[in-house]
């Protein structure tokens, strides 16, 4: 069974996250969502819950009901990692080495396995100079990345910056998937 660590951070696209899950679930892939405290505002837990049947993480200190630190054994047990939506403060926070929730504790503590960030977030944000220099950072350490596409975004705004088109986020972590099998 193939493992897949889905982040969601806060932004208008988190609902298509759900759709990822989806996909992916039904695809044989057990799915481990990790929802930031931001993305709770755009959707809860329980639509992961119920599309993954799996637990969902939101916080990092949790009960701990077996005996295992969940963030090093998340970490451990993905065989990909991708953050779709990714907004601009979860690239900053990862290309500067900051682990202060769940989710950018967990990719954190990633070793040997693909981190796929999808970012999301306005034309203006995701062409500042400094969330550039970021994604360059991280792809210098090498991180993934699937571009965001050219459109309308929720604010009203033409240009890219929406999410990727979930196909192509979904072919991209099975074929990571089918790459590790072989």
């Amino acid at each position: 069974m193939k493992h897949v660590l889905l982040g969601v951070t806060g932004s208008i696209a988190a609902y298509k996250a759900a759709e990822i899950a989806n996909i992916l679930t039904k695809q044989g892939c057990e799915v481990d969502v990790i929802l930031t405290k931001s993305a709770q505002e755009f959707i809860t837990p329980l639509t992961f819950q119920t599309l993954t049947k799996r637990k969902v993480y939101t916080k990092m200190f949790d009960e701990i009901l077996v005996n295992e630190v969940e963030h090093i054994s998340l970490a451990k047990r993905a065989d990909v990692c991708v953050v779709a939506p990714a907004t601009a403060n979860l690239i900053g926070k990862l290309a500067s080495g900051i682990a202060d929730d769940m989710l950018t504790t967990v990719l954190t503590a990633v070793r040997g396995t693909p981190v796929i960030l999808c970012p999301a977030m306005n034309t203006a944000m995701y062409e500042n100079e400094i969330v550039q220099e970021n994604i360059s950072r991280l792809k210098k350490h090498g991180t993934l990345f699937i571009e965001p596409k050219e459109g309308l975004l929720a604010c009203g705004d033409l240009g890219r910056g929406a999410l990727a088109e979930l196909e192509t986020i979904t072919e991209t972590v099975l074929r990571y998937l089918k790459e590790k099998e072989d």
